[in-house]
């Protein structure tokens, strides 16, 4: 079975001078990666059953454990394919990456990037999040996504949960589109708003003006399952460092 653990490891090694500690006689796979000066702990590899995580199959799968810096982009991250709540270290901010593949290593380099940061000795935590992406359903059977903005740059839309102003925001059109139209960024939030009719609940709205716009034939889902590992979109999630790089 594919495993990234191996290309994990070179990583750390070459990028912060990281040499792995085996800790336990018992766990002798499981790897710490921590830093030289305050030796906090920035990385840990284990390998644990696939049933340990609701994974399909028998055998083990090795994962990395990371920390990040914000609670709303960790709870965002595990709702997504590869990632989990963190395996044995729930407290803060960690979360699980499955090392078999699904999540690309380039965004595997990130994590353990703010993860280093995180944890290191110097860090302080910022009063605001650097801005983030999203990728926001939008339901043709409820609005006309399709024609959004066509008056107007700027437009109101349910907002949400972690979403703040500056962040980015793909809207996703569902079926029958199922396709990435609009690229916009979020210029305010939290404007309160009361509306429950057809299955729909919206209690905050936000404005997002309009960046770019895309063919529905650019990012149908088809795509955004078979080359980026993205099978749903069920609500605002976070979109791989690959997709995000081509959306551009």
């Amino acid at each position: 079975m594919k495993t990234l653990r191996e290309d994990v490891l070179r990583y750390a090694k070459g990028k912060y001078k990281t040499e792995p500690e085996h800790l336990w006689r018992r766990f002798p796979h499981y790897a710490v990666l921590r830093h030289e000066d305050n030796r906090k702990w920035y990385g840990l590899i284990m390998d644990i059953p696939r049933e340990n995580l609701g994974l399909h199959g028998e055998g083990r799968v090795d994962i990395l454990n990371v920390k990040l810096a914000d609670t709303a982009y960790a709870d965002m991250l595990i709702h997504q394919n590869g990632y989990f709540k963190g395996y044995h270290i729930s407290r803060g901010n960690w979360v699980s990456v499955l090392l078999d593949g699904t999540v690309p290593m380039k965004d595997i380099q990130s994590l353990l990037a703010e993860s280093y940061t995180v944890t290191s000795k110097k860090y302080r935590k910022p009063k605001e999040r650097p801005s983030k992406e999203w990728l926001v359903p939008a339901n043709p059977k409820h609005y006309d996504v399709i024609h959004a903005f066509d008056n107007k740059a700027e437009i109101d839309w349910k907002q949400g949960r972690g979403i703040i102003a500056g962040d980015t925001v793909y809207l996703y059109a569902t079926a029958p589109v199922s396709a990435i139209l609009f690229k916009c960024s979020v210029t305010k939030t939290d404007i309160p708003f009361d509306y429950a009719e057809k299955g729909l609940t919206i209690t905050a709205l936000m404005k997002i003006k309009l960046l770019k716009r895309y063919k529905p034939d650019e990012f149908p889902f088809a795509l955004l399952k078979g080359e980026y590992g993205i099978y749903a979109v069920r609500g605002p999630r976070g979109i791989p460092h690959s997709l995000s790089e081509m959306l551009k």
